[in-house]
């Protein structure tokens, strides 16, 4: 049990019965379970088990021939929807982060993480290229946000350094600060300490635990190491083949003898 348990509230996203299938190839199938506002909720399993199809259908980038998806968006409503779609999840407080980097290497930091506030402005492009009235008073406050976000990611050094200049692991740091632009109610992230040396998934940690305990941010993160996966999370489920094989607190799954047998491969 953690510390962040005491926080934990109702569930804010349930998938049902989620099955995915590229022609003959099933990605997913039958998958549910859901997730609690607060938690760190964590996706594992060995490669190719589904892990990244199953954020994807989360947000909206790939459509399952079954299954549904109900979220309980920034107002408390609750929607239930066949599928979502990249657009309506931004709009309903979902952001994502992905294995691979999608970040504007010529551009700087700044800039990169401004571009999470796109959703967010009113103003029309044109007033926005003029910096006039209304735009400009926007573009401050938008600025201001993201000012903040560099901040709390301790890369105020590297603020107008172009991103591809930057060391791989303050790119990921970049990355996430981009989907903390948003303002997300979920945030989804996709193996955010892959390629990160001890140090480094070290500040990846604590930057997780941070988002989640001082912005309330609910988090869903597939991660490889398991020390990382039992130290952060509240709860996790286990994929194999596309399907669920476990489902619990970090405890009940490292004692799950089909986790075991599938990944873990001895008790820890």
């Amino acid at each position: 049990m953690t510390n962040r348990e005491r926080h934990i509230g109702e569930v804010i996203l349930r998938v049902d019965n989620i099955s995915l299938a590229f022609g003959g190839v099933k990605a997913l199938t039958d998958i549910s379970f859901d997730v609690r506002e607060h938690e760190v909720r964590a996706i594992i399993g060995p490669n190719g088990a589904g892990k990244s199809s199953m954020l994807n259908v989360v947000n909206g980038v790939y459509t399952p021939q079954v299954g549904r998806i109900t979220f309980r968006d920034t107002d408390g409503k609750q929607a239930t929807f066949d599928h979502m779609n990249p657009r309506r999840a931004a709009e309903m407080g979902i952001a994502r982060t992905f294995q691979s980097l999608a970040l504007f290497k010529g551009m700087s930091v700044l800039d990169n993480i401004m571009t999470g506030r796109n959703l967010r402005m009113k103003s029309n492009i044109l007033l926005q290229a003029v910096r006039f009235g209304p735009a400009l008073a926007e573009e401050l406050e938008h600025r201001a946000v993201v000012e903040n976000i560099i901040d709390f990611l301790e890369i105020q050094a590297f603020r107008k350094t172009p991103v591809g200049r930057l060391p791989y692991g303050l790119q990921k740091r970049v990355d996430l600060g981009r989907a903390l632009a948003m303002q997300p109610r979920l945030l989804l992230l996709d193996e955010p300490m892959a390629g990160m040396n001890v140090e480094e998934k070290e500040d990846m940690c604590r930057f997780i635990l941070d988002v989640n305990d001082e912005f309330g941010t609910t988090i869903v993160l597939i991660e490889h190491d398991m020390g990382v996966v039992m130290d952060i999370s509240d709860r996790v489920v286990v994929l194999d083949y596309g399907k669920k094989i476990g489902d619990g607190t970090p405890d009940e799954v490292r004692r799950n003898q089909a986790v075991i047998d599938a990944y873990l491969g001895v008790a820890h």
